[in-house]
C-alpha cells in the first residue's frame, strides 16, 4: 500500500464506527495509532526529501541564471565591438540558459505546492493521531472499569447461590438458637438482686407480725384459775 493511499484510508476512517464494530477495540485503536505514527514518519521523510530536492534545484537555478547573465554580458560586449555575429551566438546561449531557469522555476512552484500538501497532510494526520490517543486512554479506562465491574458482578453471583451464603445462614441460625437456649436457662430464675429484695420483704412482714404480737391491744385476757 502506497503512502498516499494509506494516508487517505486513515483520514477517511471513521474511528468511532470501527471501534463499535471491533471485537477488541483496545487492540484495534493501538494498531491504528501504530499505523498513523508509521505513516506520519513516512510523510515527514518524504517531505524532507522534497525539501532537499528543492534546495538542490534552487542551487542549480541560481547557477543557470548566472550563466544566462554571463552570455548576456558577452552579447553586450560583442555589440559594443561591432561583432553582431558573436552577439547573436551569445544571445542564443543566453536564451538556452534562460529557458532552463524557467524550467527550474516551474519545478520549484510544483515542489512548493507538494511541500504545502505534505504539511497539510501531516497536520491532518497529527490531529487524527491526537484524537486516537485520547480514545486509547478512554478505552483503557473503560476496559479497566468494565473488568472491575464484571468481577464484582461475578463475585455477587457467586455469593448469592454459593455454599458460603448457605453456611453463613446456617451459622446465623445456630447463633439465634444459642441465644434462645440461654434465655430459657435463665427463664424463671431470679437474679441475686431480686432474691435479696424478696428476703428484705419477708423480713419486714415477719417484723410486723412480731410487733403485732407484742402490742397490748393484741394481748388476750388472762384466765383466772381460782374462780
Amino acid at each position: 500500500m502506497g503512502i498516499f493511499s494509506r494516508f487517505r484510508d486513515i483520514i477517511n476512517a471513521n474511528i468511532n464506527g470501527m471501534l463499535d464494530r471491533a471485537e477488541d477495540p483496545e487492540k484495534l485503536i493501538r494498531l491504528m495509532i501504530y499505523e498513523m505514527e508509521d505513516t506520519l514518519v513516512e510523510i515527514k521523510a518524504a517531505c524532507a526529501k522534497v525539501v532537499a530536492n528543492m534546495k538542490n534545484i534552487e542551487h542549480q537555478m541560481e547557477s543557470t541564471r548566472d550563466r544566462a547573465n554571463f552570455w548576456e554580458e558577452k552579447a553586450t560586449l560583442a555589440v559594443n565591438k561591432g561583432r553582431d555575429d558573436l552577439a547573436r551566438d551569445a544571445l542564443i546561449e543566453k536564451r538556452k540558459y534562460s529557458k532552463r531557469v524557467e524550467m527550474f522555476e516551474n519545478e520549484l512552484v510544483e515542489y512548493n505546492q507538494l511541500i504545502d500538501q505534505y504539511k497539510d497532510e501531516m497536520h491532518q494526520l497529527e490531529e487524527k493521531l491526537k484524537s486516537a490517543r485520547k480514545k486509547e486512554k478512554i478505552l483503557i479506562q473503560r476496559h479497566i472499569h468494565a473488568n472491575n465491574k464484571r468481577r464484582a458482578q461475578e463475585e455477587m453471583r457467586r455469593f448469592d447461590g454459593s455454599e458460603v451464603m448457605l453456611k453463613f445462614d446456617e451459622l446465623e441460625n445456630r447463633i439465634e438458637r444459642m441465644e434462645a437456649e440461654a434465655d430459657l436457662v435463665n427463664y424463671g430464675k431470679k437474679s441475686s438482686l431480686e432474691e435479696e429484695l424478696d428476703i428484705l420483704a419477708v423480713d419486714e412482714e415477719i417484723e410486723k407480725e412480731l410487733q403485732a404480737l407484742k402490742s397490748p391491744a393484741t394481748k388476750q385476757p388472762e384466765i383466772n384459775l381460782t374462780d
